[in-house]
């Protein structure tokens, strides 16, 4: 099979790349006289299908000169292009929705005798981005109508950003899971936002409400471009934020006390000479933990090893606990040292029950760093008011019915689907149960987060909005997290990570177009219907979109620099100041002059 495959592989059948001929399908020209030759030129094309020679005839009105070339060509390749659309289709797809390597996609098409270049994969990506972008734009009028006729459209805004680098600020309807827009701004500042709220309105008109995280410069933007419009905070993000600020200062002082210690690492170094020494003696550490597991009695001589070995490694697992909500919602420090203090409790028993005869240096090591840790009285004050604290924080969790203790969810959680009645009241009972308290009311970071309930409270519950269409009155009811654009921004991180293998994002958020999350839009199918507009393909769509007027310097990288014409080279002078006090001072010239 594999023979007959290579057999029947574009590049065993065509040794030779076969001549295909191309005439323009018109005879006559618009004004009336039948075209003549001008003249045949020809190219070899790369398509997915193999490569070929296109041998074209071009036409010639002889009145009017007007030149008339083969539609049947331009549909499968652009005229100064020798790479056909489908191969641009493929590369685009390849790097943006399966997120392969340049070495992987080469890989891909040299199976279909297609060779070419890495770094013209990596132009073909960005002209895959801006050919979406294009075609995205020429359809806003048809995406605007169909999101009318379905009640309007539910904004949700974030961005996503990296260090000192632009932010790519996205927007997206929730109703019909299609991005509308995303542009690169230098900060998540009312100006930036504004201004790409503002274009987004003028596309798509008005939203029927807006959901977005509790950053000061969204709010100010939106209140300022959509005034009276429903306004939503995201229920993760405001948990989120609330519970960074009243766990962290406890949660600092745990850390840098951990570190001070160095406690992870001396327990790792304690588990890497245990381990030495159980491996020694395999077979009788394999009976031994046999007897552990089964509790048995066990005398082996091993045992202070084995103890030794497995409350190291079993504190250590402390520091992966979670539900994958991240902090505040997950405490890893909090479990690590929560398990530290669970074993010095049983240090002694553990103890009397090692050999007396044989003093066992791994486990005193380990005794030693328990008890020097217990005994500090910071750390110790930490842990228990980060205790109380989280207690706090997760009834508000309960209340909100979002990112629950035990939940497993991880980051994806939209919450229960109880009504906003229901959630409204479960927060004002924390509220009032948490006032009753004279302890907590005379606590500065408990009184901030019932500030924070207070002022945020009109933009938490959402109830259902009633809304006219042309079908009739339907009930819309928004999403109560922002977590629709973090599965994106998550797999655009996920992608980076696999086709270069490092974790930052900066070069990638500086050298990205900021059209590149419409790519997602490509997996709905709803959306492909209105983009497509009758045509077959992306390949044919890309083909119908005049090239001409299409280039990277159209593509909407950062709204908020936007440079009048004619400005962008005087600002690039050097000695702009002289320039313009010279230009002033002349006297202005008359008329007669």
């Amino acid at each position: 099979m594999e023979r007959m495959a290579e057999e029947a592989s574009p590049a065993a059948l065509f040794g030779k790349p076969p001549v295909i001929r191309f005439v323009a399908q018109k005879n006559v020209c618009a004004c009336g006289q039948k075209y003549v030759v001008q003249k045949t030129r020809q190219k070899t094309v790369l398509s997915m299908t193999g490569p070929f020679v296109a041998h074209e005839t071009l036409l010639q009105c002889p009145k009017c000169r007007v030149v008339s070339s083969s539609e049947q060509l331009q549909s499968i390749v652009s005229p100064r292009c020798n790479i056909a659309y489908d191969v641009l289709v493929f590369v685009g797809r390849a790097l943006f929705q399966r997120f392969r390597t340049s070495s992987e996609i080469r890989a891909e098409l040299v199976e279909r005798n297609v060779f070419i270049s890495a770094s013209e994969i990596h132009y073909l990506g960005r002209k895959f981005i801006t050919l979406l972008a294009e075609a995205h734009r020429l359809a806003t009028p048809r995406i605007r109508r169909s999101m009318k006729f379905a009640g309007g459209y539910v904004l949700h805004i974030d961005a996503m950003h990296e260090g000192g680098v632009p932010a790519l600020m996205t927007g997206m309807d929730s109703l019909s899971d299609i991005i509308l827009s995303s542009v690169k701004v230098s900060s998540e500042n009312s100006e930036n936002t504004a201004l790409f709220l503002t274009d987004i309105k003028r596309r798509y008109g008005t939203p029927t409400a807006c959901v977005h995280d509790m950053g000061t410069g969204i709010c100010r933007a939106v209140n300022e471009v959509f005034p009276g419009v429903h306004d939503y905070i995201c229920h993760f993000h405001f948990l989120r934020d609330i519970g960074k600020d009243y766990l962290e200062p406890a949660y600092q002082v745990l850390r840098h006390c951990l570190q001070q210690h160095a406690a992870s690492s001396k327990l790792h170094a304690i588990a890497r000479e245990a381990r030495q020494e159980l491996g020694d003696h395999a077979d009788e550490a394999a009976l031994l933990a046999d007897a552990i597991k089964q509790d048995s009695p066990a005398y082996s001589g091993l045992l202070p090893q084995a103890w030794a070995y497995l409350s190291a490694l079993w504190i250590i697992q402390g520091k992966h606990a979670g539900d994958g909500y991240g902090f505040p919602f997950d405490r890893p420090l909090l479990a690590f040292a929560t398990r530290l203090f669970m074993f010095d409790s049983k240090i002694e028993k553990l103890r009397w029950r090692c050999d007396p005869e044989r003093k066992n240096l791994l486990f005193s090591r380990l005794a030693k760093l328990l008890s020097k840790i217990r005994n500090d009285r910071r750390l110790c004050m930490a842990v228990e008011e980060l205790r109380w604290r989280t207690d706090i924080f997760d009834q508000l969790r309960k209340a909100m019915r979002i990112a629950l203790p035990d939940g497993h969810n991880g980051l994806n959680d939209e919450g229960s689907t109880e009504t906003m009645t229901t959630i409204r009241q479960g927060v004002e009972d924390f509220r009032r149960q948490t006032q009753k308290s004279p302890k907590l009311m005379a606590d500065s970071l408990t009184v901030k987060m019932l500030a924070q309930i207070d002022k945020y409270n009109d933009k938490l519950f959402a109830d259902p909005i009633d809304v006219d269409t042309p079908a009739g009155k339907i009930t819309i009811c928004p999403q109560r997290t922002n977590n629709i654009l973090e599965r994106l921004f998550r797999s655009q991180r996920r992608g980076y990570r696999r086709r270069s293998g490092n974790n930052s994002m900066r070069r990638f958020l500086q050298a990205m177009l900021a059209d590149t999350p419409l790519v997602k839009n490509l997996d709905n199918p709803d959306y492909m219907e209105i983009l497509l507009d009758g045509k077959s393909s992306l390949e044919e769509l890309f083909a119908g979109i005049d090239n001409h007027s299409v280039t990277e310097s159209k593509n909407t990288d950062n709204i908020t620099s936007r440079v009048l014409p004619g400005y962008q080279s005087l600002i690039a002078l050097p000695d702009l100041p002289d320039k313009l006090v010279g230009s002033f001072s002349r006297p202005a010239r008359t008329k007669s002059n």
